[in-house]
């Protein structure tokens, strides 16, 4: 069952926190916690039956990252951007999902969405070049689901695709060296002029409209969820995980705390109170948005009905508010925690108010651009995005 895959990442949590020093200092989650999060089965959870995942609830996918990035936060945010790829690549062409886990299953695909290189059609496909930013935890995957966009004769751009390449075809340079989520290895991804037959290119106009090649093999109703709110949940949960660590860790040396500049304990303090019930809402608020928009859609695909524009861009809107509740809980908890929080060193909450302002840095956390989307469609306007 999921269920014992969520039970699984729960055992294994003290172990990820105590490599979560390591993995910043490799600048990459460690070998040993990949291996291990494999073996509870979670990278399988997205994954099709028919080549051996679960095709599970994503409410337990989205609970087991929260629990993953409690423990780290750079671990947390590769083991959900990885973990969602299994759920894109069963929306390509059968041929597509056949390459990558016909051999073996366990196969992982790492991504870069941003469409940053180009792609020239040629007969029964394209040719592929550039350089793709930001591809967390590409050390671990064996393919890439690379963004670009596709020119019409005159080269206007026409289309947006998603390419899938495999390693042998990229190669991986290693330039991530930042203040937060440094364990991501969120490196460059770099082909040089490869062949990407037309099976392993899917247009976003099918994606949005649910109506993809992959439904041909993977009926199971997770696939018909909106790209959209899928992305971006996986973007900001491991945010309010790490937020959510963050409090208890907070929480738990609060108690012990002594200041000295006024002579009483920290945990007596009114205000150090108000700060902590504030932090809590808002990190509570954060997830229970979130589940409830991914329950809905989930449930309106089991019963085969559809998934309102309102609906999908309320999705987007609680996403980005999301992410902003849980890094405004992070300042509200820093601002209370003392010097000895900003010295150097593994600092669990100094680490995690790092990771989650990087974090807070994706494109899918502007709020501006996704309040926008869902202002618009309350409102009865044309909704102008390509991912609606």
């Amino acid at each position: 069952m999921a269920e014992d895959v969520l039970a699984a990442i729960r055992a294994l949590a003290p172990a990820l926190r105590e490599r979560a020093a390591e993995a910043e200092a490799l600048r990459r989650v460690p070998d040993t916690s990949v291996k291990e999060l494999e073996d509870t089965g979670f990278f399988q959870l997205l994954q099709p039956k028919a080549f051996g995942g679960r095709a599970a609830d994503p409410l337990v996918f989205y609970s087991a990252v929260k629990e993953i990035a409690k423990a780290c936060g750079s671990t947390g945010w590769v083991a959900s951007v990885l973990g969602i790829h299994p759920w894109h690549v069963a929306l390509f062409d059968p041929r597509a999902q056949q390459e990558v886990w016909g051999e073996d299953p366990k196969t992982r695909i790492a991504s870069s969405y941003a469409p940053t290189g180009e792609a020239a059609p040629v007969d029964g496909g394209f040719r592929l070049s550039g350089r793709w930013h930001f591809s967390s935890g590409c050390d671990h995957a064996q393919w890439a689901l690379l963004g670009c966009l596709v020119p019409d004769a005159e080269g206007n751009p026409v289309d947006m695709r998603t390419f899938l390449v495999p390693r042998t075809e990229y190669r991986v340079d290693d330039v991530w060296d930042t203040v937060g989520l440094r364990g991501t290895g969120s490196n460059d991804v770099v082909v040089d002029d490869v062949y990407v037959p037309d099976h392993r290119a899917l247009s976003f106009g099918p994606v949005t409209a649910l109506k993809v090649p992959g439904h041909q093999l993977n009926d199971e109703p997770l696939y018909r969820l909106p790209y959209a709110g899928m992305f971006t949940t996986t973007i900001s949960t491991p945010i309010v995980g790490i937020a959510e660590g963050a409090f208890d860790s907070y929480v738990e040396t609060t108690k012990r705390r002594f200041r000295v500049s006024y002579g009483q304990k920290v945990a007596e303090d009114p205000f150090a109170q108000v700060r902590i019930a504030r932090a809590a809402s808002d990190i509570d608020a954060s997830w229970l948005q979130l589940t409830r928009n991914i329950g809905e859609m989930y449930d309106l695909a089991r019963r085969g009905e559809e998934l309102s524009l309102e609906l999908r861009t309320r999705t987007r809107r609680d996403q980005v508010i999301a992410t902003e509740r849980a890094v405004g809980a992070l300042d509200l908890l820093m601002e209370n925690a003392g010097g000895n929080a900003m010295r150097t060193g593994p600092n669990p909450v100094q680490r995690a108010w790092r990771d989650a302002h990087t974090g807070r840095g994706h494109a899918a956390n502007d709020p501006e651009r996704a309040l926008l989307l869902h202002g618009q469609a309350v409102l009865g306007l044309v909704v102008d995005d390509t991912m609606f």
